[in-house]
């Protein structure tokens, strides 16, 4: 897609930190870089963790916040569906961008996030797809102006390519503030471990409940990978892909199955 193309396309924006975070005010202002047909669909609440989960166990209600925004009580996955299928059916998004998550959504992460899943339904739905995320670390500000101030420009690079169909990009800008970012980097998700447990409280009723208490732990350096990427201070561009079969186990498991 060309400079001249994507100025005249419509984008569709979403995320999954809700459809007041303040993500969301920096990835339309990426968004309106780059095109003048910007439409927002975000979920009414927080999402964060909700993966490509889909609703179909109850209905999905959609509040208009103004002519080309609207909040929809649902997941990532849903707001990309109901603009595609529904609300922009006349005329269809041609690409999906999703964020700025509050936080990385880098290695294994991208299985969880609502973010990734944004741009995941997108892809699955034919669209060029991109995920943003802003690292921070707790309690200092969140750095929005890094990601305002490289969204456009990775997007631009990234979205005149040719992709197949079954490919969307995941960027993850890092915890620095723009001036100190020493590049971008093209990686490979990483990998690390996860610190989880279950975490019981009482209410005050005398009944517990409990909590997720997840944690990333560290990752396995690879200087090729995310993680490493972002911690070094680069802006990470990562393709992924929906295809999840491991080629190499199944070529085993055909040979594995032919001898039984």
């Amino acid at each position: 897609m060309t400079p001249t193309e994507l100025a005249k396309a419509r984008i569709l924006v979403t995320n999954d930190d809700g459809v007041h975070a303040p993500g969301l005010d920096a990835l339309e202002e990426i968004a309106s870089e780059l095109s003048t047909d910007v439409w927002i669909v975000a979920p009414e609440f927080n999402q964060s963790g909700a993966g490509h989960s889909l609703s179909i166990n109850h209905p999905i209600r959609a509040r208009k916040v103004n002519e080309t925004k609207f909040a929809v009580e649902g997941t990532p996955t849903d707001c990309v569906l109901f603009a595609v299928k529904h609300l922009l059916k006349d005329r269809k998004p041609a690409v999906v961008l999703s964020g700025v998550n509050r936080g990385t959504n880098l290695a294994d992460d991208v299985t969880y996030s609502g973010t990734i899943a944004g741009a995941m339904e997108g892809c699955l739905l034919g669209l060029p797809s991109i995920a943003f995320s802003q690292a921070f670390t707790h309690p200092h500000p969140v750095k929005w102006g890094t990601a305002t101030h490289f969204g456009a420009d990775v997007a631009r690079r990234a979205l005149a390519m040719d992709w197949p169909r079954n490919v969307f990009v995941n960027v993850n800008f890092p915890d620095v503030v723009a001036a100190s970012v020493k590049g971008i980097r093209v990686t490979r998700q990483g990998v690390r471990a996860f610190g989880s447990s279950i975490v019981e409280r009482i209410d005050p009723r005398g009944s517990p409940y409990y909590w997720n208490a997840y944690s990333p732990g560290e990752h396995e350096v690879d200087e090729e990978g995310d993680i490493s990427a972002v911690r070094a201070g680069y802006v990470s561009v990562t393709p992924l892909h929906l295809d999840l079969t491991h080629e190499a186990t199944r070529r085993k498991l055909v040979g594995a199955f032919e001898k039984a």
